[in-house]
């Protein structure tokens, strides 16, 4: 599936983190991935997150899931959505709906959303802290956006939800099938369901917070730091007062902390790893049985394509000219020459049939079995 006659460099440059923008139906074809009974069905599952949200006059109420299957029997056609989360994770059609958004680099997608709602159905007006494409797969919205929102903007008291205490809309438009309406960080949206069965899927992109980069990135360091790395003064000069933190003292404490932080290789190192950590790291994607690597030779150089698992998360940092580090679910992997060459192809496409030089290579091999050991690909 295809976005005809998008200009992402012009998207990028005039709307990107900017300004909100409805692009009327744009794919070459347009399908529905998938139906309401089928994301009520994920729903009900134990390890998938979902939520059920209903509307009765100005209370909102907000049931976290598994959904019960005789739940979704009492709502009617009273004001309720159900937001199901991460549904990429679980079904191809819906993984395929980020390929058109892949101007965007890889560590900077979230996953796909879906939410199914009854006629005036939605989730408040309200703002978010990402980037968010909204796809209409189904029926009809009414989708009204406003100002831009900060952390200082007044919300309706609720221990679930974020709702927005006073929303002037400045722009509204009724979205059908195909329509894409692409909403940038802080502005303030609402979307109501124009009749029953209406369906949307949000790609959302992940937009780490600098308390998240600190905390964690130190946390790593933490991690890795000898206990006896300690303060040391061996040129002590005699103070005139003792109460005093000398000029010297706070220069090296302070070159101790940052020597530290201003490692930028160790930082780019931990990036990689903790953004490609999966969003749900508990969950085992691994096969029944380990592959062994002649096994894997032989399927690829059948002609078997490896395909990413969509729940994994792929990307790599530069080293040189050829060289590369790998980062696939949280885990690093130094590559160069065709394991490097490998690597790249593998962020770049979600499938890949594995050129003869790939097959006969042991080090290639050996990178592509333990992936797949770890269930971040499989064969297509």
């Amino acid at each position: 599936m295809n976005i005809d006659n998008f200009n992402a460099d012009a998207f990028l440059r005039d709307y990107w983190q900017k300004k909100p923008l409805l692009i009327k139906n744009p794919w070459d074809s347009w399908t529905n991935p998938l139906d309401p009974d089928e994301l009520a069905g994920l729903a009900c599952e134990d390890d998938v997150e979902s939520r059920l949200i209903e509307k009765t006059d100005a209370n909102w109420r907000v049931e976290n899931g598994p959904v019960p299957e005789a739940r979704f029997g009492e709502l009617g056609n009273g004001n309720w959505t159900l937001l199901v989360q991460a549904v990429d994770h679980y079904v191809p059609e819906v993984a395929a709906l980020i390929e058109p958004f892949r101007f965007i680099p890889n560590w900077r997608i979230d996953d796909v959303m879906v939410s199914c709602a009854a006629d005036q159905g939605g989730v408040g007006a309200h703002f978010d802290q990402y980037d968010v494409f909204l796809i209409q797969g189904l029926g009809k919205r009414r989708w009204r956006v406003g100002g831009r929102c900060d952390e200082t903007s007044a919300l309706l008291p609720h221990d679930d939800l974020r709702l927005l205490a006073d929303f002037q809309a400045t722009d509204e438009w009724i979205v059908e099938p195909g329509d894409i309406l692409y909403v940038p960080p802080g502005i303030a949206h609402e979307g109501v369901a124009v009749g029953d069965n209406c369906m949307t899927y949000s790609i959302g992109f992940r937009a780490p917070s600098r308390s998240e980069l600190i905390g964690d990135w130190c946390d790593d360091l933490l991690a890795g730091m000898a206990s006896d790395d300690r303060y040391g003064d061996p040129d002590l000069p005699l103070q005139d007062n003792p109460g005093e933190i000398a000029p010297a003292a706070i220069e090296r404490l302070h070159a101790m902390v940052t020597e530290a932080l201003l490692d930028r290789g160790s930082f780019a190192r931990w990036f990689g790893r903790y953004t490609s950590t999966p969003k749900y790291p508990d969950m085992d994607w691994r096969p029944d049985a380990p592959i062994e690597l002649e096994e894997l030779r032989e399927r690829c150089a059948e002609g078997i394509p490896l395909s990413r698992n969509p729940a994994s998360r792929f990307s790599y940092i530069r080293q040189g000219n050829e060289a590369v580090s790998l980062f696939v679910d949280g885990e690093f992997f130094e590559c160069a020459a065709e394991t490097a060459a490998f690597a790249r192809q593998l962020c770049t496409q979600t499938q890949i049939a594995l050129e003869a030089e790939f097959i006969k290579s042991d080090a290639v091999m050996e990178l592509a079995a333990t992936l797949f050991n770890q269930g971040s690909i499989a064969f297509a």
